[in-house]
């Protein structure tokens, strides 16, 4: 009798073996069928089937012991193949914001503000609106390379006009946009982006507004343009990302240094190598365009240690530390640190590499903006090449007894006005460290 119970629980237990496995079977082959799909979900209904199905193997471990590895491996491809769309079309998105953008000042939003307030202060905002739906997405986007030659791109790139840099720049300092139309138009169903530059000319809204709103970080406003605005609502979008599937935190964080070095690489083909002037109709590249393009890239260097800096003490003594630090950011809100951190989910043995690369990145930028302040300086050198060719007429004249003129030189005159103008071009758009930086 005893034998016969015995071979009763073996079989029912082989029998709840095969039964788990069919259904595992069955599972992972449901999964497969709609592999093409699953990529180009939203994140939250991808998350749907990705918690159920994570549901349904803890509830057969329980049952028949049987782990699943079937579904897992399918899952875990899909998850994979669903970051790796989305990037595709991040990256196509920000390529043609940036292949658009006219370098105008826009009026950050109060939304905008407070993404970025989520991002380092609080919990993510969970964005429904994290993918680029079912349409089709163009993968032929400029491959990303490092910044690190930024100085290298400015030689195979049209140079700027450096005669018209100083005087150009009265057009665009008067020129104000409200909420940007480029994220008005960020549409998850099309790929088609429209940009502000298309609007003719400021509303009466607009008009009645004595300044524009700068994005705030820790006390120091940035002025904006359309792509860095959107560029912060990926970022928001990856770090939502991240939280949600910790499991490929790593090609997350990947994914956002390829990213960010696309975004530094491509502003410096724009700006400081004046690719602007063929894709986005630019006239010329002008002071004004450099110096809001230095905003940007300084706004982007100066989030990046915050993106990583909790991930860097491996005990909770040096965790709690991180975190205070952090608490240093200008914000109303609580901070959470596991909530914003991309590296909190990243595994120790890539960690170092992914904290290395996203350091270089951020060299990249400090680079970047310096190379644009050399530019600023450049202007003004080549200005006052130009006004001391007349300065030997000018010397001949002093020497002359009967010359009784008391006013100033034409070349001094000149060259004051010239470097007074950008002197208030720059003081408009730069903080003052940087302009007592270019002027000194």
């Amino acid at each position: 009798m005893i034998l016969d119970r015995a071979d009763v629980l073996r079989e029912n237990t082989e029998a709840v073996f095969a039964a788990c496995d069919a259904a595992h079977g069955r599972w992972a082959k449901l999964l497969g069928v709609r592999a093409l799909l699953h990529p180009r979900l939203r994140l939250p209904d991808f998350l749907d089937i990705y918690n159920i199905s994570q549901k349904f193997m803890t509830a057969t471990v329980k049952i028949g012991g049987r782990l699943g590895y079937s579904i897992r491996g399918t899952l875990q491809s899909q998850a994979k193949a669903f970051v790796d769309f989305q990037h595709e079309s991040r990256m196509a998105k920000i390529k043609a914001v940036l292949d658009q953008e006219t370098w105008i000042e826009v009026d950050v939003p109060d939304e905008y503000q407070a993404i970025f307030t989520s991002l380092f202060c609080s919990e993510p905002l969970t964005t429904g609106n994290v993918n680029d739906g079912q349409g089709n997405v163009p993968t032929g986007y400029i491959e990303v390379t490092s910044s690190n030659d930024v100085t290298k791109l400015l030689n195979s790139q049209q140079p700027i006009s450096q005669t018209e840099s100083i005087e150009a720049s009265a057009d665009n300092t008067g020129e104000m946009i409200s909420l940007p139309e480029v994220l008005r138009n960020y549409n998850d169903n099309s790929d088609v982006v429209t940009t502000a530059a298309q609007s003719s000319t400021p509303n009466n809204e607009e008009r009645g507004r004595a300044s524009l709103q700068a994005l705030s970080f820790r006390g120091v406003d940035y002025r904006m343009v359309n792509c860095g605005l959107m560029l912060l609502k990926l970022l928001s979008e990856y770090i939502d990302m991240n939280r949600k599937l910790p499991m490929l935190s790593s090609e997350v964080v990947h994914r956002v240094v390829e990213i960010l070095k696309f975004f530094n690489t491509r502003t410096c083909q724009l700006v400081l190598g004046a690719g602007a002037m063929q894709v986005s109709g630019l006239r010329s590249i002008t002071s004004k365009h450099l110096a809001l393009a230095s905003q940007v890239v300084s706004f982007i260097h100066a989030i990046i240690p915050a993106i990583h800096i909790a991930s860097q003490g491996r005990d909770s003594g040096q965790r709690d530390k991180d975190v205070a630090d952090l608490r240093a950011v200008d914000c109303d809100t609580p901070f959470v640190s596991h909530r914003s951190i991309l590296f909190i989910e990243v595994p120790e043995t890539r960690k170092a590499l992914l904290l290395s690369e996203i350091d270089r990145v951020a060299q990249d930028y400090k680079v970047h903006r310096d190379e644009i302040h050399t530019k600023l300086v450049q202007i003004m050198r080549e200005r006052l090449l130009v006004h001391l060719r007349g300065l030997p007429q000018i010397v001949e004249s002093w020497n002359r007894l009967e010359d009784s003129d008391s006013q100033p030189s034409q070349f001094a005159r000149s060259l004051t006005k010239e470097v007074g103008f950008l002197q208030r071009v720059l003081s408009r758009t730069l903080h003052e460290v940087d302009v007592q930086s270019i002027f000194r």
